[in-house]
């Protein structure tokens, strides 16, 4: 079916206003779909993004993208976006709320935020870089979750053998470089370098990171990069088991496949129910 473009702003019961006009490249049959609301007051906005942030933890937790106190998601500020919002160090992601957040401003500073006032350094030395490289997108998502950790160890790129796998076709970095915990500047600006205008990227023996437009999108694309390194683990195993090779997806399949499932519309789209569940399971704790 043919993308339709639709246009206008909508307004929803909360008071929120929506860009339809970002819809199109949703099919026809969703154009009434709303995307990410926009706000007149940037302060209404920060509120929001800050409850739609500690969502994103909890569904980090909830999949199991959560050991010990590793891993990080940062938004940033609208109001100043020279820093951004992060988790604090040590607080439990399935608990985490809106209230809990700091904000940390471009020199690594603890600018506003919650009681827990602990920045871990690699959270700040690499989301300040990805951000600071990449002033399109305004969410960073990185985690060490077990398959991406798995295939990062292998040491090459993942292969388009799938129709999700299609969503990071020549839009997925591999950053090949190991140097211990991000301690230092230059290992954040390598990393985002590597990154370049891509959405998502292995980094070797570490995990993956992703970002987006949105914290929606942002957090679908480590859900379904993690699920592509699952993927590709298993099919690597079977097809080694038999010893026979794997059926890779052409480009012009894969290419016309990514315009598709690839969008930033499709990626915030496709973690809507994922974000509706749990918000219907956190209630109304998650923005306190």
């Amino acid at each position: 079916m043919a993308p339709s473009a639709v246009s206008g702003i909508v307004t929803d019961q909360t008071g929120a206003s929506y860009d339809a006009q970002a819809a199109t490249d949703l099919p026809a049959s969703s154009t009434g779909v709303l995307p990410t609301p926009k706000f007149a007051d940037p302060l209404e906005e920060r509120e929001y993004l800050k409850g739609r942030l500690a969502l994103a933890f909890r569904i980090f937790a909830k999949l199991g993208f959560d050991e010990g106190v590793a891993g990080h998601i940062t938004v940033r500020d609208p109001v100043e976006p020279s820093s951004f919002w992060v988790n604090p160090f040590g607080v439990a992601w399935p608990l985490l709320k809106a209230s809990d957040l700091i904000r940390v401003n471009s020199e690594g500073k603890i600018v506003d935020g919650g009681p827990v006032k602990l920045l871990n350094t690699a959270a700040y030395l690499i989301h300040h870089a990805v951000h600071v490289a990449r002033p399109d997108i305004n969410c960073v998502a990185h985690s060490h979750s077990i398959y991406g950790r798995a295939f990062s160890a292998l040491g090459r790129p993942l292969e388009i053998i799938t129709q999700d796998s299609c969503a990071f076709y020549n839009d997925l970095a591999f950053y090949d470089s190991f140097g211990g915990i991000v301690l230092g500047a230059d290992e954040g600006r390598d990393i985002a370098a590597s990154l370049g205008n891509k959405k998502a990227a292995i980094l070797a023996n570490h995990g993956l990171l992703t970002t987006g437009q949105s914290i929606e999108a942002t957090v679908f694309w480590f859900m379904s990069l993690e699920t592509c390194c699952r993927v590709q683990l298993l099919a690597d195993a079977a097809a080694a088991g038999r010893g026979g090779e794997l059926v890779k997806i052409g480009d012009k399949e894969a290419a016309f496949t990514h315009a598709t499932v690839g969008s930033e519309i499709a990626g915030w789209f496709s973690a809507k129910p994922t974000f509706s569940l749990m918000e219907r399971e956190a209630g109304k704790d998650y923005t306190l």
